[in-house]
């Protein structure tokens, strides 16, 4: 697993600069939204930022600071999807989707106890991590996939539904997103 081809598939999947009118994230280039630029120091206008600070924000905010790293070391496909959910929903979200799928994996907490769903992945949801793989190997990560994926969709559909101004961008996050 190597993040920058994770950061290159992710720039190649967002694109260049966009201003949606129906995307509350405003001007937005190479995915990073104007608010998360400004607010990781770039004040430039949006349709230059440089490819650059955009991995570099990828990197910091989607990758080292919610722990994704630890999690490759145990289940690079788990890694993979939380990165991909967390570059398009939060750290937070992706975070919490993979707490929830493991407390419901975990058979009444017969294989390792619940997490408490703080959408941060630290050394028990790592923990709870490593038994649940420990118990169900390779398919096991696959299964989590599926969970975290299924999610994921509920999510997108939710947020559909809530907004249907959002309707533009479902068929693109259900084809781009999941699976």
């Amino acid at each position: 697993m190597d993040i920058s081809s994770l950061i290159d598939e992710v720039i190649a999947r967002e694109g260049g600069y966009s201003n949606h009118p129906a995307d509350r994230g405003g001007p937005t280039n190479f995915g990073i939204t104007q608010i998360v630029a400004r607010s990781n120091g770039y004040m430039g206008d949006m349709r230059l930022l440089p490819r650059s600070v955009a991995e570099a924000i990828y990197r910091r905010l989607y990758w080292e600071k919610p722990g994704y790293a630890f999690v490759a070391e145990l289940a690079p496909m788990v890694a993979e999807e939380l990165f991909d959910t967390a570059v398009n929903m939060g750290p937070g979200t992706a975070s919490g989707f993979l707490q929830r799928a493991l407390n419901a994996l975990n058979r009444n907490q017969s294989d390792y106890p619940d997490l408490k769903v703080d959408q941060s992945v630290g050394a028990r949801t790592l923990g709870a991590l490593g038994a649940f793989l420990k118990l169900r190997g390779k398919a096991g990560e696959k299964v989590l996939l599926k969970a975290l994926e299924a999610l994921q969709g509920e999510r997108y559909l939710a947020l559909a539904e809530s907004r249907p101004a959002n309707e533009a961008f479902l068929y693109g996050w259900l084809a781009n997103r999941i699976g």
